[in-house]
């Protein structure tokens, strides 16, 4: 029986290496105030990179991460399968001993990694740009300058629906930065040159071409990647991909190997999100997102031909929850949305990402197929649950390093937060608790939030307590689970 080909998705976490090619005639920026690409003319393929290289060198740095790990998992998928959930393979790819030559460590236990990745300074203050698996489970991070100067560097905030994080350098001074360029004006066939961090080696440059825009590689509702041939490995996670004025149109996040190295196809988060995010980080500490309260599927052309719709496109509601903006505006299972606010939804995945953009108490128009016609409905946008972790909880959450992602209740009515994602393996997963439970009281505490059981575990601590105790609730069962929390200490 042939043997099917195992393909990866491969994190890319690493900071370039900078080489100069060839020479051209550009002007460095003189300002110290100002981005290092100020004024930086653009760069002319015939003439080389070297300019715009040694121009944006100084603002890319590498990011080394210390921290409790998990060793990795295996990494290979079915050719014909759909591929894997992308964020565990940046965890596990990261979460390899970068000082190990061979072998792996042992899967049962957990281990103290270091690990490499990438990045760009973006402020004269020192704030820096980065991959959120890059920095998931960091207990410290240190940032290595172009010139080899290294310095501590703390989580600013992160948005692991977006995989991406905002670190600010300890040392206060002016940094050299660069800019965000607009990515929605790059097109297919446009030159780029990413930066990075490669296998450890140091600051490299690559170059290539947008191979594509408008990806999902399975990683979330919010994918939207550039695609590029420019080679990028483990290590350049977080790395800027430029275009062609030495402006940063992308994140470097992932490759997609059978191999394990750069065979020409890596993705990028485009600059059009990863600026909005940042922007919310930096700002507020948080990040918004537009809520409508509908589940969707596909439209395919049988379902459009059952429907009378002449083209397969839009998004069909398979659900609205209760109390939603979509149930006020009317919003009815069956319906294909067709816009939303003015923007078509040409295909299901474009509508979690307009949403999700969308001005939060605004009423914009939702254009829909119902009963064989398009119709036009208001829906007032409401606030979806945040994704942030900010360091004003100590960095990474003590519940995500206890294996346990939680969330916010979308019903208003119940009290408590909904544990969202289990980490296989984990500490809370030992103990188990399952995904769909919801955590009502943790220690003496009423939850009502997601920061409230790091507070229950940090009291735990301060009393000196081996583990917190949760009250848990699935239907109209209820049972108390203690959770361990000694690996949280030291």
């Amino acid at each position: 029986m042939k043997t099917k080909r195992q393909l990866s998705y491969m994190v890319a976490a690493s900071v370039l290496v900078l080489s100069a090619v060839g020479s051209q005639v550009l002007h460095a920026n003189n300002n110290p105030s100002g981005p290092v690409t100020e004024n930086l003319a653009e760069a002319n393929i015939n003439d080389g990179f070297s300019t715009l290289v040694t121009t944006t060198r100084p603002a890319v740095v590498s990011i080394i991460v210390k921290g409790r790990q998990r060793p990795m998992m295996k990494s290979s998928f079915n050719s014909g399968q759909q591929p894997p959930n992308v964020q565990q393979f940046f965890k596990h790819f990261f979460g390899e001993d970068y000082s190990m030559k061979q072998g792996r460590p042992s899967p049962e236990r957990q281990h103290d990694a270091r690990a490499v990745g990438s990045g760009f300074i973006i402020d004269k203050s020192g704030l820096v740009v980065t991959n959120y698996h890059v920095v998931e489970d960091a207990s410290a991070i240190e940032i290595v300058l172009s010139d080899g100067s290294k310095v501590a560097a703390t989580l600013q905030g992160a948005d692991p629906k977006t995989d991406l994080a905002l670190l600010r350098i300890s040392e206060g001074k002016n940094y050299p930065y660069v800019k965000f360029g607009d990515s929605k004006a790059a097109d297919v066939g446009d030159w780029v040159v990413a930066m990075g961090n490669p296998f450890g080696l140091g600051g490299t440059t690559t170059k290539g071409i947008i191979s594509a825009r408008g990806r999902s590689i399975g990683s979330g509702p919010l994918d939207d990647f550039i695609q590029i041939d420019a080679p990028i490995n483990r290590g350049n996670s977080g790395g800027p991909l430029f275009n062609m004025k030495g402006e940063v149109i992308g994140v470097n996040s992932a490759i997609y190997s059978p191999n394990g190295g750069s065979v020409g196809i890596g993705f990028a988060i485009p600059s059009s999100m990863a600026e909005h995010v940042i922007e919310q980080i930096k700002d507020t500490g948080s990040v918004q997102r537009g809520f409508m309260g509908v589940n969707i599927q596909t439209v395919d052309e049988q379902i459009a031909a059952s429907l009378g719709l002449e083209n397969a496109k839009g998004a069909l509601v398979t659900q609205v929850s209760e109390n939603s903006p979509a149930e006020a505006a009317k919003i009815q299972s069956g319906d294909v949305i067709l816009a939303f606010d003015g923007k078509p939804v040409d295909k299901m995945r474009d509508l979690p990402k307009l949403v999700a953009k969308a001005g939060i108490g605004e009423t914009v128009d939702v254009k829909i197929w119902r009963g064989e016609a398009e119709k036009v409905l208001k829906i007032t946008v409401g606030k979806g649950a945040q994704s942030v972790i900010s360091s004003s909880t100590g960095g990474v959450p003590k519940t995500e390093k206890l294996g346990l992602k939680l969330s916010k209740l979308e019903d208003k009515t119940q009290q408590g937060v909904l544990v969202s994602e289990i980490k296989a393996g984990s500490v809370a997963s030992n103990q188990g608790i399952t995904t769909g439970e919801i955590i009502k009281k943790a220690g003496n505490r009423e939850v009502t939030d997601p920061s409230d059981i790091d507070l229950a575990i940090a009291d735990a601590s301060n009393k000196k307590r081996s583990s917190v105790l949760l009250l848990m609730q699935k239907g109209d069962q209820s049972r108390y689970v203690a959770l361990p929390i000694e690996l949280l200490k030291g």
